[in-house]
């Protein structure tokens, strides 16, 4: 019996140590796309410490084994603080924290926003690190998935968003 339980939680540990995110720096993301043979898509969490909706974020919809799975197969995970200030270098330009009102922002999380600083915002970038759409606002694992993969299967390429929840998006 003790048998049967030891092997149980290790198939258990092995499982959910499979099922979590390897976030990854944004420039770690664009060195891992550019020496691929087949590179995928880049996925950008953009969060700041003090937003509660982003760990919730975190907690529920990143941590759901369906997500996580789906997510490491189609996607560079990139987890980038929209308040960070480490400048990041990206196509020969510096982005840089800009101080501004209480908190600032950094350059890169605003531009990936369209200037809409709005935490949680994940954005999908293609397999050339070019800007697909950023997506603001907290969303649960089942509305996440097909937000997920609209970008990650291609239907963005034959398809308006609208069309594909109207086909039955999951």
């Amino acid at each position: 019996m003790r048998l049967l339980i030891a092997l149980f939680t290790l198939t258990f540990c092995l499982h959910a140590q499979a099922q979590k995110i390897e976030w990854m720096s944004f420039e770690a993301a664009i060195d891992a796309q550019a020496k691929a043979d087949q590179p995928k898509k880049i996925f950008i969490d953009v969060y700041t410490d003090w937003c509660g909706w982003c760990k919730k974020m975190d907690k529920e919809t990143f941590n759901n084994p369906e997500v996580a799975v789906y997510m490491q197969q189609h996607f560079y995970m990139v987890k980038l603080d929209g308040e960070g200030k480490k400048p990041i270098v990206f196509r020969g330009k510096t982005f840089s924290f800009v101080p501004s009102g209480r908190n600032g922002y950094h350059e890169l999380a605003a531009g990936l926003m369209q200037g809409q600083l709005s935490y949680p915002t994940v954005v999908f970038l293609n397999e050339q690190a070019e800007l697909l759409s950023p997506v603001p606002g907290y969303h649960p694992p089942e509305s996440f998935m097909p937000i997920a993969r609209f970008f990650g299967d291609n239907h963005y390429k034959t398809s308006t968003w609208e069309d594909y929840q109207k086909k039955g998006a999951r």
